[in-house]
C-alpha cells in the first residue's frame, strides 16, 4: 500500500473528506422541513414529492459499488474531482427546477456525484495513513457526517422562512468549489494495475439494493401488503443469486472472501444493526415535537442542535476510549447505551416540557460519535490491500443502505402504533412513545453483534500517540 508522507496532503486531506460527507450529509436531510414550499412552488402535493428524496438516497446505494473500480482505474484524484463537479451541477439543476420530474431528475445527477464523493475520499484517506493514524485520521473527517444531518432540518427551514427555497441547493455550490481547489493541490492520486469490473455483480446486487429499498418505502403507505412483500422477497432472492454468483466469478465486485476477516464480517454487520435504530431519531424527534407538540420546524430543529456540538465534543475522546478499552468492549457497552438513551426519549408525558429532550439527545450525540468512528475502522482494521477498495466500497453502500433501512422502519414502527386505537387509545404522542421504546429496545439487542470480535481486535488501529 503506497502511504504519503506530504505533511501538507496529510494535513489537508480529511478536510477534503469532510467537506464532501458534509455535502452529502446535509442534502441528505435539507429537504425535510422544506418540502412543503417547494411542493407549494412547483404545484405539487407534498406527498409526491416524498420521490426527490427516495430518488437521491437510492442513487447513492446504487451507484456506490462502482467507486473502487473507477478510482482503481481511472485515479482517486479525477474521480473525487469529477464526483464533485457532477454534485455541483446536480445542484444548481435542482435549484433551477420548475417541475417535479426535473427535480427528480437532478437530484439523481446529485445522488451519482454523492454516490463516489465518499468512498473515493475514504479511499485516499485509507492509502495515506498507516493504521496507527488512520482513526485520527477519520475522527476528524467524520465529524460532518455527525452534524449535517442536524443542521439539515435547520438550515432549511431558515432558508425557506427567510430566502426560498432554491437556496437549499446553491448552497451546495461554495462547498463544492472548495473541495475541487483543495483536490487540485492535495488529493493523491492512486489507482490501481489490476482492473477488472464485474458487470454483472454490480447489477444483481443494484437490483437487490433497489429492490429492499423500494419495498420498505412501500411498507408504509401500501393498503394491500402482498406486492410489498413479494418485491422485498425478490429482494433477498437476489443477494441469494449475487451469493451463487461471486462463488463462481473469479474477480466479483463485492469478494465473498472480505467475509472471511472477522472484523469486517462484524463491522458491516455491527453498523446495519446499530443504524437501524441510530438512523431513525433525527427524523422522529422533529416530527414527535411538531406533530404532537405543535412546534414549529425551526424549534424542533434547534432541539436536536445540541447532538450535533456533543458529538463533536465526544471526537476528542474517542480515540483515548478505543485505547484504553479496546473496541469489543468499547463497542457493545457503546450500544447499550445508545439504545437506553433512545428509550429515554419516549420517558417526557405530553404536559412535558419539550426541552427535556435536550439533556437527552445531547448525551446521545456523545455516544453517537464514538459508534461510527468505532465501527467505520474496526471494519476496514484487518483488510488486505487487494480489499481496501471493494471492502471501502462495501462498507459505503452498507451504511447508506443501513440510513434508509432505519428511517423506514421507524416510520413503519410508528405507523403501526399510531393505526392500534387499542394501545395508543388515537393518541400520536403515545405512538411516538412506544415508537421509541421499540426502537431502543432493538438498539440494545443489537450490542451483541460486537461479541463476536475478540478482545485483541484493532490492536493495529492503536494509536502512536
Amino acid at each position: 500500500m503506497p502511504l504519503i508522507q506530504d505533511t501538507a496532503v496529510k494535513k489537508y486531506l480529511p478536510l477534503i473528506l469532510a467537506t464532501s460527507i458534509f455535502m452529502q450529509m446535509l442534502d441528505s436531510t435539507i429537504l425535510n422541513t422544506s418540502l412543503p414550499s417547494i411542493a407549494k412552488d412547483l404545484q405539487e402535493s407534498p406527498l409526491d414529492m416524498q420521490n426527490a428524496i427516495i430518488s437521491y438516497v437510492l442513487t447513492l446505494a446504487l451507484f456506490m459499488p462502482v467507486s473502487g473500480f473507477l478510482a482503481d482505474k481511472f485515479g482517486t484524484r479525477k474521480v473525487f474531482i469529477a464526483s464533485l463537479i457532477i454534485f455541483s451541477l446536480g445542484s444548481l439543476l435542482c435549484a433551477a427546477s420548475q417541475n417535479l420530474n426535473h427535480l427528480v431528475f437532478s437530484r439523481v445527477i446529485q445522488g451519482i456525484g454523492g454516490s463516489l464523493m465518499t468512498p473515493v475520499g475514504r479511499l485516499a484517506l485509507i492509502k495515506t495513513f498507516e493504521k496507527n493514524e488512520l482513526v485520527k485520521a477519520m475522527n476528524y473527517a467524520i465529524i460532518p457526517a455527525l452534524i449535517g444531518p442536524i443542521l439539515g432540518p435547520l438550515v432549511g427551514g431558515y432558508m425557506v422562512d427567510y430566502l426560498s427555497w432554491h437556496w437549499i441547493f446553491l448552497i451546495n455550490i461554495p462547498f463544492g468549489l472548495l473541495g475541487i481547489m483543495l483536490s487540485l493541490k492535495y488529493m493523491p492520486d492512486y489507482r490501481s494495475t489490476k482492473i477488472t469490473f464485474d458487470l454483472k455483480g454490480f447489477l444483481i446486487f443494484a437490483s437487490a439494493s433497489l429492490l429492499l429499498s423500494v419495498s420498505l418505502e412501500l411498507f408504509g403507505t401500501a393498503k394491500n401488503t402482498t406486492p410489498v412483500l413479494l418485491i422485498f422477497t425478490l429482494g433477498f432472492l437476489m443477494i441469494y443469486y449475487y451469493y451463487v454468483h461471486a462463488k463462481k466469478t473469479e474477480n466479483p465486485i463485492f469478494p465473498l472472501n472480505l467475509f472471511q476477516v472477522r472484523t469486517f464480517r462484524v463491522g458491516i454487520l455491527g453498523n446495519l444493526a446499530t443504524r437501524l435504530g441510530i438512523s431513525a431519531i433525527p427524523l422522529l424527534l422533529p416530527l414527535m415535537i411538531q406533530i404532537a407538540y405543535g412546534q414549529t420546524a425551526v424549534i424542533s430543529g434547534w432541539i436536536v442542535a445540541p447532538m450535533a456540538l456533543t458529538a463533536m465534543f465526544g471526537k476528542s475522546f474517542v480515540i483515548k476510549i478505543l485505547d484504553k478499552f479496546g473496541y469489543r468492549k468499547t463497542l457493545m457497552t457503546n450500544t447499550f447505551i445508545i439504545g437506553f438513551l433512545i428509550a429515554c426519549l419516549g420517558l417526557p408525558g405530553i404536559k412535558s416540557s419539550i426541552y427535556w429532550f435536550v439533556p437527552i439527545i445531547a448525551i446521545l450525540g456523545f455516544f453517537n460519535s464514538i459508534q461510527f468512528t468505532a465501527m467505520n475502522t474496526i471494519a476496514i482494521a484487518d483488510l488486505r490491500d487487494a480489499h481496501t477498495s471493494s471492502g471501502n466500497s462495501l462498507l459505503a453502500v452498507n451504511q447508506q443502505l443501513a440510513v434508509g433501512f432505519g428511517i423506514a422502519i421507524g416510520l413503519i414502527t410508528l405507523k403501526l402504533f399510531e393505526n392500534n386505537s387499542v394501545i395508543t387509545h388515537g393518541e400520536i404522542h403515545l405512538a411516538f412513545r412506544y415508537t421509541f421504546f421499540l426502537v431502543g429496545l432493538l438498539t440494545i439487542f443489537t450490542g451483541f453483534v460486537f461479541r463476536r470480535l475478540h478482545w485483541t481486535d484493532g490492536e493495529n488501529m492503536k494509536s502512536a500517540l
